[in-house]
This record gives structure tokens, C-alpha cells and sequence, in this order.
């Protein structure tokens, strides 16, 4: 054919005009269907592991023909060689598609998903399979595809098959794209679809031009030999970027420690090694240094140890007294630092700056213990609370964390839920120095709340977004006042009173305002009840309680939640909640397994099923849940401020450490319908999981799988 000639000439043409051949890494790009590819067709690329992609094309496949309209894409790298992607195609942005002047306008909101198979020598090629348009009501879109690619020089090939209903023939059957890059920003990119030739090329602006925050790729697919296009010419731009610097290019792990190794265990080779070093030459045993030690006069021997003890006992006193200085110059607070007859060094501290993870509080803990006792070979013992709620203890030896600090040596830690004073004897703790008490003092968190409808008969997006304020005051152990109230801010047309969406608006008012008490019980249980006025939801006061037990490496965890509310004003509708649930955490993968069943917020019954993937202290959730209907969805959560917060003395402002958003839709029915209320968990500002267990990760599995954080948050802000 001719068309295939003219491009393989001009294929040869770009490759004589480049100078070297020398291997690299070709750019991936996005589809206009969502997933890794060219333009119609995949590769068997996938995103990386942390990053996501938000693009937007013009190309819509609308009843068998390719028009003008609107490709909206939200793709994330999940797993490594998996990859998920969102996609909303719509016709207008505002039409509703309801009446009839609108009539034949297409509005479609779709899941993509995508697997690289693993084990597959990287320099032999890359196989894929995926899925377009899974799930969901009207799967206008539905296709499954196997695909291979191999790079070779600055060409990758990809050829696959896939079947497909699409009206278009896209994806069904054989499949084949070329992909050429003569240079680090342009690609030259050829594809046939199954149904059609196309080219066209892809510009890639490197993030380092961006100051490492993203990459921005246009692309434009100018010719095609189909038939089926109203246009010759469409065009796409994405942008792609690390969900969290753990996703980034210079950030490298280690290894966890194998197997901590036991408290006695440590002191027992520490005991050993201070007796090997009395020895004055390799043949010289103990009791010929006894001999020569009991050669001096008595006199002199006891009062040179007097003046060590001393001497000793006043340098421990300085250094204690430093590191707890430094420790509230940190901002953190219920500061107590000793050190035991054995010279055990012990710091117990509460952690209110670093809000997004803990494990950066304790890093920067043991760090100042390295910098305080600069020599010496003691035992340290740092303790973990929040209100006096106990929640980790973290063992070691000098000697052994400034080589990790130093050397990058992994660290043998013994990393516990559990608090234990056996082994501290005779403490002296640092005085004089203030610390600062957590109760009492006024904490404000900002975040935005947002009601959200997307793809519907009424337009692409519709939302209602208000500016939210917790206002948080801890009074004693465990116990504390929590209101949180809200402004509007800006509404579109459908969510203003009396439209469509009304009853979801984000109204201006108190939403929540209860007290709260928490216990920490025996066997890592945990349990909070909470009281008061719970607005929105409809005007209610209640009352509910959430128990939690971990299992001691924190690997598995069993929750129930249960909730009793009467309407405010009228006594008409009571209602019982009471959710189920068991968590596995996979902390060496960064990722969680739920299962939560039972009675939920609205009264439906049934299961729902998460999955999350954490990269650093964001995640991705992908969710399947059966209630009164089948929904499945896709969510994130993004901190909304920055790894240290500002100190709390009389008062503490802060960004949320956790923001939510999440898309869904109804499956395995013949109609879509909007549903917005099956399978609702109560949320709090104040709960087990975000106040007290770290979102879920305050566990000895988690530190040991993330050591180089301690030793990355310390050399950040010490």
C-alpha cells in the first residue's frame, strides 16, 4: 500500500538523520482511551509504580464514528506492572443530554486496567493484558487485548490482539504501532488499530525543565486512513508526576532488617565486648588483668573510680538535659528524658508537628540521641504516645544507629506496641527544662470538602465545595472536644438550592461536634466512644464506638464500629450502625487489604472490599462493594500540608493530613444510576485510625519496612 511505504521511508529518513543509536529510555505516553500506548492502541508499557497522569483529548468515539468532543483521563501506576486508568468521554461539557436538542450526545464514565507480566526478561520484550471499559452499566467501550512491545535502539514495537464490540472496530483483532525517538523530547508514532492506519508524533517537555515536578507530553495524530473520522487532525496533552517523593527518581530504600534482634540478646554481645576490650594484648586473659589491676594501691584505685562515676554521672547529666532542649526546640511535646542506674537512655515524647506519618517524628528523635551522646555504646528506649495513649516503643544500640546514620548500615531495632519498664531501674530524668503539654491547647486543621458528581445526563463534572475547619482540644488522657464547621465556597448550577443536587450542597454551619474518650486496653485493643451532634447526616445525635485490636507486628487488624443516632428534632428516625471489618498490611509492598461488612450508614447491608497502595503518605484505593447495589470505584488520598507543621504552643494551625476523593460506579445493572449512599462508613475527624494509629501504619512491620526514612527525615530537619 501506499500509505505504508511513504511511512516507512520516512521512518528511515529520521533514522539516517540521527547521529548515535545508542539505547534509551523511550518516553511513554497515554492513549485517548486512558492506558500506556500510541493513540488507539496499547503497549505493553505501564505507568510507573507512584506516578500518576491526568490528560485531556479531543478524539471521541461516539456510534461508530470519531468526532470532535472530550477525553478527560486519570491514570495511576498501582503495583509494579500494574496500572489503573479512569476515563470520562463526553460529547459537551454542559448539554443535557436529556432533552432533544441533545439528542445522540454520548456522556460515559469508564475503568481501564492494565497487567505487565512479570518474570519476563527485560531484555527479551514486555507482555501486557488488559481490559477497557470494565464494569459499569453501558460498556460502550469494552474490549480485552494481550499486547508485547520490545525497545530496541530508540525504536519500540508493539503488536497484540484484542476482541471488542466497539462500533469502530478499534482493538478488534490484530494490532501493531511503532514508536520512534530520535530525540529525548520528540517521538515519531505509527500504529494500526485494527481497523485503520494512523501517525502522528508526541513532544515531551522533561520535568527537569519543570523543576523535577512533572512531565508534560502534547500529542497529535494528523493522518489517518479511516473512514470514520469527521476530522483528519486530533490532539492530546498530559501531564505525568510522582504521587509522593517516595515515587521519585533520587529516592532509594533499604533493605529492612531480616530479623530485629531481641533486647537481651544486644545487651548480652554489648556485655561481651566491653569485657574482650580489658584485655591489653590477644594473649592476655582477665584474670592477668585482674592481677595487674590489683597490683596499684586500693587507695588510688578507689578514688580514681569515685572521680569517673563523677565525672561520668555529670556528663550523663548535661547530655540528657541537651537532648531534651533539643527535643522541645523540635516542637514535641510530654517530653520526659532519662537515663537508668544501667545507662539506659530513655525518651518518651508526644509527636504534633509531623501529622503526615510518625515514623519522621521518630527518626528525628533517635537522630538528636546519636547527636546528644556522640560516644559511649548505650542502650536507648524510645516511647511513642498521643494523650498519654501508649503506642510504640523503639530499642537500640548507640553504636549500632550512628552507623546507619553514618554508613547506611541497617539498623537492628526492636520495634514493640508494647511499653515495658522492666529493665529501667533508678531513672534520672532531665529537669528544669520546659516541656510542653498537649492538653488544652487549641488545634485548628483546614481541608476542603467537596460533593461531586461526574458524567452525568447533566454535564461532565458538577461539584459543591466548601472550606472545612476541625477544631480540636485535647483535655486529658485520651479525651478531647472536636467541632468542625464549614463555609461554601462555590457551588455549579445543578448543586444550588432547589436544583437537582441540592440535598448533597456543602452547606455552611457545623457539621460534627461530639467528645471523646480513648483507651488503650491489654493485647494492643484500643476503643473510643465519641458523643454528640452529628450534622451532616441529617441533624443528628449520637453516640458511637470503634474498638480495634492489632495483632503485635501489626500486620493484621479486626475493627468494629457501631453507632446509635435519633433525628435531632423530631423523634421519627432512629437508626443502628454497626461495621465490620479486617485489615491485612503488606507493609515491604505498601499495600492494604480490607474487608468491611455488615449494617452501613443508610441502612443497606453488605460487603465492600479496598484495596490500597501507599506511596509514601498518599494512596491510591481501588474499591468493589455489594449492598443494595454492586459499585466499583477508584479514590485517592493526598496530605494537603506540608511533612512538619508549625510548633503548638497556645495554639496550632495546621492542613489536613488526609484528603479523600473517590469516583464510583454501579455495575452489572442495565441503568447507571447516580448512588452516592450504599455502602457509607461513618468518617471522623477524630478516630483511631487517623489520630492515634497513624492511618493504620503504626505498627513494628511498618518501621522495619521503612528504616530509611528515619535516617531521611533526620538529615531533612535536624
Amino acid at each position: 500500500m501506499t500509505y505504508n511505504k511513504t511511512t516507512l521511508a520516512t521512518l528511515c529518513a529520521l533514522s539516517a538523520s540521527t547521529s548515535v543509536f545508542a539505547d534509551q529510555n523511550i518516553n511513554h505516553g497515554i492513549a485517548y482511551n486512558g492506558f500506556t500506548g500510541i493513540f488507539n492502541t496499547p503497549t505493553a508499557v505501564v505507568i510507573d509504580k507512584g506516578n500518576i497522569d491526568i490528560g485531556y483529548s479531543n478524539q471521541l468515539e461516539a456510534r461508530g464514528k470519531y468526532t470532535d468532543g472530550h477525553n478527560f483521563t486519570f491514570s495511576a501506576g498501582l503495583f509494579e506492572g500494574l496500572e489503573v486508568s479512569g476515563r470520562i468521554t463526553s460529547s459537551s461539557m454542559h448539554d443535557i443530554t436529556f432533552s432533544y436538542e441533545n439528542k445522540g450526545q454520548i456522556r460515559d464514565l469508564s475503568f481501564n486496567a492494565k497487567y505487565q507480566i512479570p518474570f519476563i526478561p527485560k531484555d527479551w520484550f514486555s507482555v501486557a493484558v488488559g481490559a477497557k471499559d470494565v464494569g459499569g452499566a453501558a460498556n460502550n467501550y469494552e474490549a480485552f487485548y494481550a499486547v508485547a512491545s520490545k525497545q530496541w535502539w530508540d525504536f519500540r514495537f508493539s503488536a497484540g490482539i484484542g476482541t471488542s464490540d466497539t462500533l469502530t472496530g478499534q482493538l478488534d483483532g490484530a494490532f501493531a504501532g511503532i514508536e520512534y525517538q530520535p530525540f529525548t523530547w520528540l517521538s515519531v508514532l505509527a500504529e494500526h488499530d485494527a481497523e485503520a492506519f494512523n501517525l502522528g508524533a508526541r513532544i515531551t517537555v522533561p520535568k527537569e525543565w519543570l523543576y523535577d515536578i512533572a512531565t508534560v507530553s502534547f500529542n497529535s495524530r494528523f493522518y489517518s486512513n479511516t473512514e470514520l473520522a469527521s476530522d483528519d487532525t486530533y490532539w492530546g496533552v498530559n501531564i505525568s508526576m510522582p504521587l509522593s517523593d517516595a515515587a521519585q527518581d533520587y529516592y532509594h530504600t533499604l533493605k529492612p532488617a531480616p530479623q530485629p534482634v531481641a533486647a537481651a540478646k544486644l545487651s548480652k554481645s554489648s556485655n561481651q565486648r566491653t569485657r574482650a576490650t580489658l584485655a591489653t594484648s590477644p594473649n592476655q586473659t582477665e584474670e592477668s588483668v585482674s592481677r595487674v589491676v590489683s597490683a596499684e594501691p586500693v587507695k588510688v584505685l578507689t578514688t580514681t573510680k569515685q572521680n569517673q562515676q563523677v565525672s561520668t554521672a555529670q556528663n550523663n547529666n548535661q547530655q540528657i538535659h541537651s537532648l531534651k532542649s533539643s527535643l522541645v526546640n523540635d516542637g514535641f511535646e510530654n517530653i520526659r528524658v532519662g537515663i537508668s542506674e544501667s545507662k539506659q537512655i530513655i525518651v518518651e515524647f508526644e509527636n504534633s508537628v509531623f501529622n503526615r506519618n510518625e515514623i519522621d517524628a521518630l527518626g528525628l528523635v533517635l537522630g538528636r540521641i546519636t547527636e546528644s551522646f556522640a560516644t559511649g555504646n548505650n542502650e536507648f528506649i524510645v516511647r511513642l504516645a498521643k494523650q498519654d495513649i501508649p503506642l510504640l516503643q523503639v530499642n537500640g544500640y548507640l553504636d549500632n544507629y550512628r552507623r546507619f546514620i553514618d554508613e547506611n548500615i541497617t539498623p537492628d531495632l526492636m520495634v514493640s506496641t508494647q511499653f515495658s519498664d522492666k529493665d529501667a531501674v533508678g531513672v534520672k530524668w532531665a529537669g528544669n527544662t520546659q516541656s510542653t503539654s498537649p492538653y488544652f491547647v487549641p488545634r485548628v486543621s483546614f481541608s476542603p470538602s467537596l460533593s461531586s458528581r461526574y458524567a452525568t445526563e447533566l454535564g461532565v463534572y458538577d461539584y459543591s465545595l466548601a472550606l472545612q475547619a476541625d477544631l480540636h482540644v485535647p483535655l486529658w488522657q485520651g479525651a478531647g472536644v472536636n467541632i468542625t464547621g464549614q463555609v461554601n465556597v462555590a457551588n455549579t448550577d445543578h448543586f444550588e438550592k432547589g436544583s437537582v443536587f441540592s440535598n448533597s450542597r456543602q452547606e455552611t454551619g457545623i457539621k460534627r461536634a461530639v467528645v471523646y474518650q480513648t483507651f488503650a486496653l491489654p493485647f494492643n485493643i484500643y476503643n473510643q466512644t465519641q458523643v454528640g451532634l452529628f450534622q451532616d447526616y441529617f441533624d443528628y445525635t449520637g453516640i458511637t464506638n470503634e474498638t480495634a485490636w492489632q495483632s503485635p507486628a501489626g500486620r493484621h487488624k479486626i475493627q468494629a464500629k457501631l453507632g446509635y443516632f435519633e433525628y435531632k428534632d423530631y423523634d421519627t428516625d432512629k437508626r443502628d450502625y454497626s461495621v465490620y471489618s479486617y485489615r491485612y498490611l503488606w507493609a515491604e509492598k505498601d499495600v492494604s487489604f480490607h474487608i468491611s461488612g455488615g449494617q452501613f450508614w443508610n441502612e443497606d447491608t453488605g460487603y465492600k472490599l479496598e484495596t490500597k497502595f501507599w506511596f509514601g503518605d498518599a494512596n491510591i484505593t481501588v474499591m468493589y462493594s455489594d449492598t443494595d447495589v454492586e459499585k466499583v470505584g477508584i479514590g485517592f488520598s493526598i496530605p494537603l500540608s506540608p511533612r512538619k507543621d508549625m510548633d503548638a504552643g497556645n495554639w496550632q494551625v495546621t492542613g489536613t493530613k488526609s484528603w479523600t476523593h473517590s469516583v464510583n460506579t454501579i455495575i452489572n445493572q442495565k441503568v447507571n444510576l447516580i448512588n452516592t449512599s450504599s455502602a457509607t462508613i461513618l468518617k471522623s475527624s477524630i478516630d483511631l485510625d487517623n489520630t492515634f494509629l497513624n492511618q493504620d501504619r503504626m505498627s513494628s512491620s511498618y518501621v522495619y519496612a521503612h528504616l530509611a526514612r528515619l535516617k531521611e527525615a533526620f538529615e531533612t530537619y535536624k
